[in-house]
């Protein structure tokens, strides 16, 4: 049963059956119910009508014989007095039920009573009820039994109090009712089939687009060719909605997995030529102790190390590690950053003030490493660190007085492995990886780096980060 109806055409058809069914149940037990209704009125006010037709005879004959009672099969009539007894009856009349009264022939003094002497006709009171009451039952009539709907009326007249039953045949409501019935039996089956026939052919043609995202998916899938698209249907619909989220998707994961390749190969560029160096160095040093080059060994060793370095905190920033919560002040943690270094072949002049910011103090450390190794690459005589608060951002800055960064260039330095064609040699460039960690950093800090003009005409890196205070208020 599951897999008969797993898909969505299946399940649509399913309930707009279902519903237009229970639709038709309801409205078709309701037009029955309205036709009998109707139908057993209007024999109600038939038999009404033949009632008081004998009533108004009860007023005017002398004798119950007089009586013109109606002598169609479909109204039987009853006369009855006011003890009960049955005065006066349809003349084929063999059987009835429903009316109180089970006797079909007259008792003595009946329709064969004799005319008053006159005097009961002097009784002012004459008249007929407009209250009638109705009951159903059945009749025999010449040998034919049928049901029928009575209604009785109350009559005063100068001979006494009667009560005429007058019936109506119900023939004709049972007869509408069951064509009614069979014509729904036929008709409502027939109209689910044609809606679940339409349900099912106009779902396909809506999934028919959910189809072709799907088996291109599959194509993409196997094929492992990011570069293709699912088709978008030209509709404004939740379909056209999915291809065109699809294909965004598609796009994102494109341009990860080109830049993963970017990333993989520019890594193992980067990793060869320290590698291959050091293995020259160390075949050659093997061969001829007393060439061994041990500076140029260990300053490719701490290149290798500070790549290797590089390449895991950016895993671990692409894997979405989030810094730490703790408090630092800018001013003594960047005064104790500059009394670490020692290899700096350029003065820096530290302005620092207090502003606190809320993160690992470790990423931190290494934003302020990279922009000052930055710097002193390209710095002639001076490089400048400054800490400040500015509102509700605390500020790091690094400047220095080299030749600065071309405006056209100053969002590129920022990606990975780019560097300036000045920058490319091994003594003069890193890896191109120090800012676009620093980039990073501050991005999961929830701040912003750029690079600017300096005022001494060299670049000018400022860092903002949220301040906690203001994040308190």
């Amino acid at each position: 049963m599951s897999r008969m109806f797993g898909s969505v055409r299946a399940r649509a058809t399913l309930g707009a059956s279902l519903v237009v069914a229970l639709a038709l149940v309801a409205a078709g037990a309701a037009v029955l119910l309205s036709l009998r209704t109707n139908l057993t009125d209007q024999a109600g006010s038939r038999a009404d009508s033949a009632a008081r037709k004998v009533a108004s005879q009860l007023l005017t004959v002398r004798s119950f014989g007089d009586l013109d009672l109606p002598d169609d099969d479909d109204q039987p009539v009853q006369v009855v007095d006011s003890d009960g007894r049955l005065v006066a009856a349809t003349e084929d009349l063999q059987k009835i039920s429903g009316t109180g009264v089970d006797q079909v022939r007259p008792g003595r003094g009946g329709a064969g009573a004799k005319e008053d002497d006159g005097d009961g006709g002097d009784r002012e009171d004459e008249e007929i009820d407009d209250d009638t009451k109705y009951t159903n039952g059945s009749a025999t009539i010449d040998g034919e039994s049928a049901e029928y709907r009575f209604a009785a009326v109350e009559v005063s007249s100068a001979k006494g109090d009667f009560t005429v039953h007058a019936g109506s045949s119900l023939a004709s409501e049972k007869s509408a009712v069951s064509t009614a019935l069979t014509s729904m039996l036929i008709g409502f089956p027939l109209l689910l089939a044609v809606v679940a026939g339409v349900t099912w052919l106009v779902t396909r043609r809506a999934l028919r687009p959910v189809a072709a995202i799907t088996a291109e998916m599959s194509a993409i899938t196997a094929s492992e060719d990011l570069a293709r698209r699912v088709p978008e249907p030209d509709t404004h619909d939740e379909i056209a909605r999915l291809a065109r989220t699809t294909n965004e998707t598609l796009t994102a994961l494109q341009t990860s997995v080109e830049r993963q390749r970017r990333f993989v190969a520019d890594a193992s560029h980067e990793l060869r030529s320290p590698i291959a160096s050091l293995r020259t160095q160390l075949e050659v040093g093997a061969a001829h102790p007393e060439l061994l080059d041990v500076d140029g060994a260990v300053e490719d060793t701490v290149r290798l190390q500070e790549l290797a370095a590089d390449l895991l905190l950016l895993a671990r920033l692409d894997a979405g590690e989030k810094p730490g919560a703790g408090r630092v002040d800018l001013a003594a943690f960047a005064r104790e950053e500059l009394s670490q270094r020692t290899r700096d072949h350029v003065e820096v002049h530290a302005d620092l003030k207090s502003a606190e910011v809320a993160g690992s103090r470790g990423q931190l450390a290494r934003v302020l490493n990279n922009l000052l190794n930055n710097a002193q690459r390209h710095a002639h005589s001076r490089v400048t660190v400054t800490t400040r608060s500015d509102g509700a951002w605390a500020v790091l800055e690094v400047a220095d007085d080299g030749s600065g960064v071309p405006e056209s260039e100053r969002e590129r330095i920022f990606e990975r492995f780019v560097r300036l064609d000045d920058a490319r040699t091994r003594d003069e460039g890193g890896a191109g990886l120090g800012l676009a960690i620093a980039r990073d950093v501050a991005v999961r800090h929830g701040g912003t780096l750029k690079v600017r003009e300096a005022p001494s005409g060299g670049a000018l890196f400022e860092l903002r980060l949220p301040s906690p205070q203001s994040s308190a208020e």
